[in-house]
């Protein structure tokens, strides 16, 4: 069973910030090498979705689509200072992302080009509040107008290694780090020629006509709750909610615990409780 993993990263650090509460402490080495944790994560997976020691999945590739981080000077148009982008916090951890990549095992980094930088734009929840009368355009700083940047050629390049995998049947697996219908048509030429594809939503929420061009939804990623584990959301037929008992224990070193629906009878403990050893993976081995 060979796997190839492949990331939207501009999804995939919107997520990361969503579930990971300390995440402005991270460097861009370190969350990449965190992507490329989780995106192994899915070989311990084998044909049938499930958890395997003995025959786990084999790891063709993890494919990383991103684009470089704008350098070049504008003046803001609130406070009329001139940025050096090149020097910002941003500009630094994404070079840092983007240069540690590459020399992780079995990465392939896909580079797309940012569209003409013309415009800025305020965030979305400052023009909610705005809207809505909590905030007057006084009460305006500089962090709440940014560039409007865009992303170019992301999709055609994820478009493209699809149809190669699919065509050349390179692997069985195909599983998406994606967050929005753009991936469809390449998921469903995958399907067609027989390949299973899995979306992996770090806990996103997705739209349900989504499911129609899918074989599996999954999330290695641990969501936070109230009390610190990780809480993982239902899947089709993957083994998510193991997931989640591999990535509390890796985080947290407390164990999750097993959906009994996604799993047969026999491979469970009494009450979805801890995982016996025969089927826990050597990471998260007592």
């Amino acid at each position: 069973m060979r796997v190839a993993v492949l990331v939207d990263a501009a999804f995939f650090h919107r997520r990361y910030k969503a579930l990971v509460p300390e995440w402005r402490k991270h460097s861009g080495q370190h969350v990449a090498e965190q992507l490329h944790q989780w995106a192994c994560d899915h070989t311990r997976f084998n044909a049938t979705g499930r958890i395997s020691l003995s025959q786990p999945s084999d790891l063709y590739r993890v494919f990383v689509y991103d684009c470089p981080p704008f350098i070049g000077r504008k003046q803001h148009p609130l406070t009329k200072r001139d940025i050096d982008f090149g020097k910002s916090d941003l500009a630094t951890f994404k070079q840092a992302f983007l240069q540690r990549l590459p020399q992780l095992r079995k990465v392939a980094l896909r580079l797309g080009h940012l569209s003409e930088i013309k415009n800025w734009k305020m965030r979305d929840q400052v023009v909610d509040d705005l809207l809505k009368g909590k905030r007057s355009l006084d009460d305006l700083t500089e962090e709440d107008i940014t560039l409007d940047v865009k992303q170019k050629g992301v999709d055609m390049r994820i478009g493209v290694d699809v149809a190669s995998l699919a065509y050349k049947k390179l692997v069985d697996r195909i599983v998406l780090v994606a967050g929005d219908a753009d991936f469809v048509p390449a998921a469903k030429l995958a399907r067609r020629e027989g390949i299973d594809v899995v979306l992996d939503s770090m806990h996103a929420h997705i739209n349900e006509a989504l499911y129609e061009h899918i074989d599996g939804l999954t999330s290695m990623a641990p969501k936070p709750t109230a009390s610190g584990a990780a809480n993982n959301q239902p899947a089709k037929d993957y083994a998510v909610n193991f997931t989640g008992y591999v990535a509390t224990m890796r985080t947290t070193g407390m164990p999750g615990t097993i959906d009994p629906r996604l799993h047969p009878a026999s491979a469970l403990p009494p009450t979805g409780g801890p995982v016996p050893p025969a089927i826990r993976p050597p990471d998260a081995a007592s």
